[in-house]
């Protein structure tokens, strides 16, 4: 068991979608919260990080930065999810290891498996074949996260873990239309369409993809949980261990928005892997399980919408 009670704790990307569950999770756990403003310090920098992190002095390190996107973010971005990723990953645990950080916990994704990855996957699909392309830039900085870290533990002795979760959604999502990962979208796209009393509402590809889905709040319990429990270089995989399709997705979304009209699906345009559900066996084995259904989820992802004007179709019209 590794303690965090006393700790300085940083959680690198603070104000993401995990790196905010973290720093809600961690205030529970009497240890001392550390966060480096994207503004103070660029972690694709190897000199600003290795400064922050050399007066810091961080016990224990989640690198929950990351340039993140859904599909078209990736498909007309590749070289920024590639390269920041990557330098994210290199600098931030090389500074660790520097500066000799007690405990890190890299956080990577499922999309790291191939697109034709047994079912549900388990973590040792990793490297078995290969990629979706909708996503690979992203997945290979990511597995390259993972490698470093397992390389790290052996050369230097490292305590460095690494956890993939599955599709992440709640408070403090990108709900961007065309940027961002899929729940949020569709809820931003269902609010437009109903405060516009639209008819119809038009959805990226077939609807048939199989998905999962994991709440953020429980995937930073989740990340605490391995934190103190678990020391091995295997990835260990964080998620539900049950799927939707996208068309039941969209349904559940619809409902909590009060949106009511036709849901049209655009075929042309792209659905990514079809079929993508974690084996969370692993995780299960050290007592750990998701909390929040997915229904609770998406009401309490749209009310955090709804509560920050800034986001919400109502102040994106009186922009326009």
């Amino acid at each position: 068991m590794y303690a965090l009670a006393g700790k300085r704790v940083w959680v690198a990307g603070d104000r993401g979608l995990v790196g905010s569950a973290l720093m809600r999770r961690l205030a529970s756990e009497d240890c001392e919260l550390l966060a480096s403003p994207r503004e103070n310090v660029d972690l694709r920098s190897s000199e600003q990080t290795e400064s922050w992190v050399r007066e810091a002095r961080p016990h224990a390190v989640f690198v929950a930065a990351a340039r993140v996107g859904g599909i078209h973010a990736n498909n007309t971005r590749p070289a920024e999810f590639l390269y920041d990723n990557l330098m994210i990953a290199a600098n931030v645990v090389e500074a660790a290891r520097r500066h000799q950080v007690e405990k890190l916990m890299f956080l990577g994704s499922t999309c790291i498996y191939p697109r034709l990855a047994p079912q549900p996957i388990p973590e040792s699909a990793l490297l078995t074949g290969p990629l979706e392309p909708t996503n690979e830039w992203y997945a290979v900085a990511k597995i390259a996260g993972i490698k470093l870290c397992q390389a790290y533990r052996q050369q230097y002795g490292c305590d460095f873990i690494s956890a993939m979760p599955t599709n992440l959604y709640g408070p403090g999502d990108n709900f961007d239309m065309t940027q961002g990962h899929v729940v949020p979208a569709l809820i931003a796209k269902a609010h437009r369409a109903r405060v516009k009393r639209e008819k119809s509402l038009v959805v990226w590809g077939t609807g048939r993809p199989r998905r999962e889905f994991l709440f953020v709040d429980d995937a930073a319990d989740a990340l605490v949980h391995l934190m103190k429990a678990y020391s091995s270089p295997e990835i260990v995989n964080l998620g539900t261990g049950s799927e939707v399709t996208i068309a039941e997705l969209v349904e559940k979304v619809c409902r909590v928005v009060g949106f009511d009209g036709t849901v049209l699906y655009d075929a042309s345009k792209p659905d990514g892997t079809p079929r993508k559900v974690t084996d969370v066996s692993r995780l299960a084995a050290m007592g750990w399980r998701a909390k929040v259904g997915l229904e609770e989820g998406l009401e309490r992802a749209y009310a955090w919408y709804r509560a920050h004007p800034t986001l919400a179709l109502e102040a994106m019209l009186e922009r326009a």
